[in-house]
Parts: C-alpha cells; structure tokens; sequence
C-alpha cells in the first residue's frame, strides 16, 4: 500500500500541532518517522486512521484521496495502529483481548471457543510469547501487555502496519523476535511505519526515515545515507553532542544498604548497597524482579525477610508513606497508571507530592508558592504545554515523564529509584534527564536507575547490579562494565 500525506495542519484549540506536515510510504518499507516528543509524530498518524479529523491537507492512499472517519473505518482498508497508550481490557483475558470485536462464531451468533483459542495460540507461538491465553491482563507485565497489544495487530490481514514506541516495555529477546515477524511482513509486502525514538533500532530495522520538528515535515532521508548525528540534528535543529554526558562525581557515604530481602517465589537474599553520588544501574531481563524488588523497598510490595537500612539505621518500610518519610523517591516504569494522574493538571501533579512546599503547615496551599514551584518544573525540564494548568493526559509521553521527574525530585529525596526513567522519551529529552540524574548525584542524592536499554545503563552507572530469576547475579564495576559481561550474567552465566 503507498500512502501520501501532503499539507496536513491540525490545532487543538489555540496549540498549532501540525504545520503542513507530511508522509509518504512505499510498499513493503519500513519508515521510520521520527522527532522530540511533540513533534506531532502520533498526532499525523491519527489522522491516518480516523483518530483526529485534519484541518487542511490530503491524505491519499493507493491513488485516491481518502478520510476514514474512525480507527474501524482504516481498519477495513487494511490500516492497523498499535498505540503507544496501551489499549487493554485489564479485567478480560488474553484470548478475550486478541479477540475483542473480532470474535469467530458458529450457528446462531455463538463464539467458537475452540477455534479462537486454536488461532490465539497460534499467534503467541508466532511472536514467541510464552503466556497462557487464559491469563488475565492485569496479571501481565507491562512488556507482556505490550507483546498481546501487537499480536492483536497481526490478527488482522494488514497492508499498513503503524507501530508508536513498540519495543519501550519489550525484553532484549522480544524484541528480537518482534523484529522477525517485522521482516516477515515486509517480505509480504506489508509496510509499516515505525516510530521510536531508539536510534539502535531505526538503523537496524528502516528503509527511509522521516523527521518532524515542531509540527512541520523536515525532511526524508535513506536510512544508509545518514548516521545518528544527521537525525538529531533533523530533530533538535542542532547537533546534540556527547550521548552521555560525563559524569565527575565523588562518591559519598553509604546511604542505603539492602541486607537478604525476600519475597518467596519474587525475589531472595538480594543484597547491595548505594552510596551518596552514586549511579547504581539495575540490569536484568523482563520478569528477573528488578522492579518487585524496587516496589519492595518502596513499601508498594510487602517482604518475608531482610532488612533495609537508610544511613546505618534500620527501617521499617511497609507502605510508600513510609518510604518518602525516609526519604526515598520512586519514579515508576508505568507513568501512566502509577505515575500520574493523568486528568489531573501539571500543577496538580505536582504540588500533591510536595505539599509542605506549597501550603502553609501542610494545611493550606499557599498558591503564590506553588505557581512559583510548577513554573519552575516547567522551566527546569522544559515541559512542552500551554501551561501549569494543562492536563497531563494532553501531554506527549516524554512531556508527561518530565513532570514524574520533577514532582519527585522537588521532594528532595535521598535515595532516588527511577524504573525506566526515559522509556518513550526522545534523544534530546533523554540527556537532558541524563543531566538531572549527574546533578542530582553532584548534590550527594543515591540513585538506583532500572533501564532495558543496556547502553544506557553502561553510559550512566557506576556499577550495574544484574538481577536474573530473583537473585543479584553480580554486580559489575565501572572498569569490567560491557554490554557482554551484563548479558551473561542476566542470561545465567559468569564473568
């Protein structure tokens, strides 16, 4: 299928999102479309598939001029969007999810379980993807939850496949084996558009790549014809320098240290410690238990034994109340329902978790000093909104990461967690929260970072703590740091 897209604007009340933007997709390519959250990335391929209604320009699809009026309608013309947004039925089950508003019937209008059950299964082996098709959703993962959203796409016979920050929540193997099916359908003459912001992929995967910048079309290149400093440059107008920025910090006290935690059948006799300045990276693969056991020091997940101690004295932890009192901060993997309340304003978010800042003997808000402190935020992490009063949920994915950041820094904490601190997050805003995680360490705070991203945790940590089936495989110093090392010890083996 070839689709164009020329002079395409759209305005969400006084906010220009799209300024005659546009695309074009080959047969059997995969286009990577690129640029900084905001960029209105996400916002042209609603317009696509009948999300958004356009307010100029023409959208063309295999010679004639289209507008589906809804997903549906894209649908039947073989268009199929996997959103970012994870869009799950919690409650229902995997089969009940992949089958949703598709079901196979027999006589009378009756769901043909057997059959259903025979082609979800089906697709699952396809994808590699070792989940009982009877399991409940909110029983999953996020990376699991992510996998049943693509397999729902390749239930449908597809010519235009759109995938919005697929891999994000995905293991390092699933996303190999995702990449497969990918180079499967392209041999099929399925194109896809692919929209990531993990420069890694886009060079491994696409064909051609297209870059927006504030709402407009920047420019189409061949993939073999640019390198990641042509891309950044397309995206942020400028070029972005060293990746990582380097870090000069000298290593305090030891501000927390884990002694034996245990969750039976979760996690066992995990031991470390952080030291103040430190950067301790946690490496693992998805389900190893590197976020339960962060939950569990957080006080979200409950422990059978093991002590945490903060500063050399023993604590109790037994609900994040107590955590922040003790002065843990913890920025979650999944922004969306644990980080945020996303109908709430960036205000709102904020000054919730920092309400001695913002009210007077934390009964009364004093608003010249939480206008002060969300101007600030907004200043600081360079949120891109109309203002302190935008809703969150408006907000793009990386936008959205900005405000968990700053509402949980400005709490002044001394050890800091952060669960895939720039999942979704594009170049630009990555180093600028790989910045705030070198200042904060400058400032003497210990930071724990849990990333997939292996470059990122070798660019950013002091020492990587490999997690693998509940146990600390190891845990590697700066000078023994590659990607080989934490591989195999996260995959069972040793250094």
């Amino acid at each position: 299928m070839n689709i164009e897209m020329r002079g395409i604007n759209k305005a969400f009340g006084s906010n220009q999102v799209l300024k005659n933007a546009g695309f074009l997709l080959s047969d059997g390519e995969v286009h990577a479309l690129m640029g900084e959250n905001g960029a209105g990335k996400s916002t042209l391929m609603k317009i696509l598939t009948g999300v958004y209604t356009r307010d100029a320009g023409t959208v063309i699809v295999d010679g004639k001029e289209v507008e589906y009026h809804n997903p549906q309608e894209a649908e039947k013309a073989g268009i199929v969007f996997i959103y970012q947004e994870l869009n799950v039925m919690f409650d229902l089950t995997v089969e009940e999810n992949l089958f949703m508003g598709k079901e196979i019937t027999k006589g009378f209008g009756i769901c043909d379980k057997k059959a259903m059950r025979k082609k979800a299964q089906e697709i699952l082996d396809k994808m590699g993807v070792n989940i009982p098709v009877g399991a409940t959703m909110s029983e999953l993962s996020v990376g699991q939850q992510q996998m049943i959203e693509i397999c729902k796409a390749l239930m449908v016979d597809a010519k235009v496949i759109i995938m919005d920050e697929p891999t994000a929540a995905l293991t390092q193997s699933e996303t190999e084996a995702l990449f497969e099916v990918i180079q499967s359908l392209r041999q099929k003459g399925v194109s896809m558009v692919y929209i990531s912001h993990r420069m890694e992929e886009i060079f491994e995967l696409c064909d051609r790549i297209t870059v927006l910048r504030d709402g407009s079309y920047i420019g189409t290149e061949e993939i073999k014809d640019v390198d990641m400093n042509d891309i950044v440059k397309m995206m942020i107008g400028r070029e972005i320098g060293e990746r990582f920025p380097a870090r000069n910090v000298k290593l305090g006290k030891e501000v927390l240290k884990v002694d034996k935690l245990t969750k039976n059948g979760v996690f066992h006799d995990v031991s470390f410690s952080v030291r103040a300045g430190e950067v301790l990276g946690v490496s693992g693969l998805m389900g190893s238990g590197r976020t339960e056991i962060m939950q569990s020091i957080f006080g979200n997940m409950s422990i059978d034994s093991g002590k945490i101690y903060i500063e050399g004295k023993e604590v109790q932890i037994k609900n994040p109340s107590q955590a922040i009192k003790a002065g843990i901060g913890f920025i979650t993997e999944d922004r969306k329902t644990e980080g945020l309340m996303l109908e709430k304003s960036i205000e709102e978010n904020v000054s919730l978790a920092n309400l001695g800042k913002v009210s007077r003997n934390n009964t009364v808000l004093s608003s010249a000093s939480e206008d002060s402190l969300v101007k600030k935020a907004i200043e600081e992490f360079h949120i891109k909104c109309f203002g302190p009063n935008h809703e969150c949920n408006n907000l793009s994915g990386g936008n959205q990461q900005k405000v968990v950041l700053a509402k949980w820094i400005y709490t002044d904490p001394k050890i800091l967690i952060l669960d895939e601190p720039t999942r979704g997050v594009d170049i630009g805003a990555k180093k600028e929260i790989y910045s705030v995680i070198n200042e904060l360490a400058g400032k003497g705070v210990a930071v724990i970072m849990v990333s997939s991203e292996l470059p990122e945790v070798l660019g950013m940590s002091d020492r990587i703590m490999v997690v693998r089936e509940g146990e600390v495989r190891g845990i590697v110093n700066q000078d023994e740091a590659n990607q080989e090392n934490v591989m195999t010890l996260a995959t069972g083996g040793t250094i």
